[in-house]
């Protein structure tokens, strides 16, 4: 007897409908094959789908049992064909009626005593389960949370197999998992960090800031414990809040990864990701032999911190260059090409030299001039030339950390990286880019309208300050964004005099 499940298959970060194709035939020596491109762990899903059935009180056919995966030509990998396999093998034998099962998306892997666990990729399913108009989606009881955001969808979580037989059989009394996406948002959109915990660095919080309105890339320059760090950190806690369509956007990145906690149905914080030094290209960017996403995506719609940046691969750091400049990420391999979104605001943070004490009143710096060369040197000229502001964060002083003044909270300075971001949508919305971070120089020219004696002062910093050449189209670029934080239609003067001071790394390499 034929019957047919629909499961899916996670490739890149979005799900396609399989349709796990059973037949039994009681004529010949008894088998069991899997076709239509297994990997490893679909081929073995056959013993877990035995041992699991019997454990439950299921007779397994001693049949000819031919499975196929279709799609063929599409390759199938991971755990998550257990379920669905083993729904095919009852509802062939009768043992389930297949009513249901034209209805409803089935994906969870086995245990050997019955039990279903928890997969990857259950919300891109449930995208996917919704797009080709089916009634639900039957998963893991663990994944239910985040399938469960997607609406109009009937999302029901199982803990074992006796459970989804008992449902198939329309026996038992089962609720559907509900999520209230509007509370979700609000609820996991509070950040821990707040600016108001930053002592001093009133030069280096304005910056940041400015980062955030237009969304530019950041290179921070300081000794150690300047507070590098805890400023990058609180970087998210400014930007505007994230949207239901970029909540899902990432969410779906974080649980093809298998990163998304089974309590949190809605990534609502924007991510921040800070991978060590030691990092290779491909865990950076993704791929690898079964192709995964790399910290590029999952700092998508957020921020990756690139703390020491001189201490990165030169190979790894290179490899940052596409997605700073498209917004995703392309992976080919022999098999196939998959595209990750990759669209995030790089920090980077790095020491004025080996040492990290040049220009530090308080210690003295032990580098050579060839020294301090050779360490900057690292960080490639391309790689630098899609950061738009470089700020010095020099030592706090002890009586700043000391200090009981309050500063600005989060959500102050949220409002005004609101204000100016809701200007540049509007400005940009013909455009295909959302900030002024991205813009062009076609978009420089028709939009960064400088006020008189503006060029002059840029000239003038060009000529006697040594700024190199790739910084003037920067400043252009960080005037407009400090222009829509004070509600200026034309950049003026002190808004380029501003933007020339996050070019320091410009004028002290000349």
């Amino acid at each position: 007897m034929l019957s047919k499940v629909i499961s899916a298959t996670i490739y890149g970060v979005n799900a396609y409908l399989i349709d796990v194709e059973v037949d039994i035939a009681a004529k010949g020596m008894p088998y069991f094959s899997i076709v239509g491109l297994p990997d490893t762990s679909v081929k073995e899903s056959k013993d877990r789908v035995r041992a699991a059935l019997k454990n439950v009180g299921f007779s397994f056919p001693l049949k000819q049992i031919t499975v196929n995966l279709s799609p063929a030509d599409l390759k199938k990998e991971g755990s998550s064909f257990d379920l669905p396999l083993a729904v095919g093998i009852l509802a062939s034998e009768g043992i389930i009626p297949d009513v249901l099962l034209k209805k409803y998306l089935i994906a969870g892997e086995l245990s050997l005593d019955g039990t279903i666990k928890p997969i990857r990729g259950t919300l891109p399913m449930a995208i996917a389960a919704k797009a080709h108009n089916l009634t639900g989606i039957i998963i893991p009881y663990e994944n239910a949370n985040e399938a469960s955001v997607v609406k109009d969808l009937v999302v029901y979580g199982m803990k074992a197999i006796s459970d989804l037989v008992g449902f198939l059989n329309n026996r038992g009394s089962f609720t559907p998992f509900v999520t209230d996406v509007s509370k979700a948002l609000e609820e996991y959109s509070v950040y821990e960090e707040d600016f108001s915990e930053v002592k001093g660095q009133e030069h280096a919080k304005r910056a940041i800031e400015v980062a955030a309105a237009g969304g530019h890339n950041v290179l921070m320059i300081g000794p150690p414990g300047a507070g590098k760090t805890m400023l990058a950190k609180r970087l998210p806690s400014i930007m505007p809040l994230m949207t239901f369509e970029e909540a899902i956007e990432t969410t779906k990145i974080h649980s093809v990864s298998g990163y998304l906690r089974n309590d949190v149905p809605l990534i609502a914080r924007r991510p921040f990701r800070c991978p060590h030094h030691t990092i290779s290209d491909i865990a950076l960017i993704g791929g690898g032999q079964s192709p995964r996403p790399g910290e590029v995506s999952l700092s998508h719609n957020g921020v990756l911190f690139l703390d020491e940046l001189p201490e990165f691969k030169r190979n790894v750091l290179e490899v940052l260059r596409q997605p700073i400049e498209n917004g995703e990420v392309t992976v080919a391999r022999v098999a196939a090409t998959i595209s990750y979104p990759a669209s995030f605001m790089l920090i980077a943070a790095m020491n004025p030299c080996p040492c990290g004490y040049l220009s530090d009143s308080r210690r003295q710096c032990v580098c050579s001039t060839a020294a301090v060369q050779r360490y900057r040197a690292r960080v490639s000229g391309p790689l630098l030339d899609r950061i738009d502001i470089h700020v010095d964060v020099p030592a706090v002083p002890p009586h700043e950390l000391s200090s009981s003044t309050s500063s600005e909270t989060s959500v102050d300075i949220r409002k005004r990286v609101v204000a100016a971001r809701f200007v540049q949508l509007e400005r940009f919305k013909k455009d295909r880019i959302y900030s002024n971070g991205q813009m062009k120089s076609r978009h420089i020219k028709k939009y960064c309208i400088l006020a008189p004696n503006a060029q002059s002062i840029i000239d003038s910093a060009i000529e006697h300050l040594g700024l190199s050449a790739r910084a003037y189209t920067r400043i252009l670029k960080v005037s407009k964004t400090i222009a829509d934080l004070q509600g200026s239609e034309q950049i003026q003067p002190h808004h380029i005099s501003e933007a020339i001071q996050y070019r320091s790394l410009d004028r002290e390499v000349v």
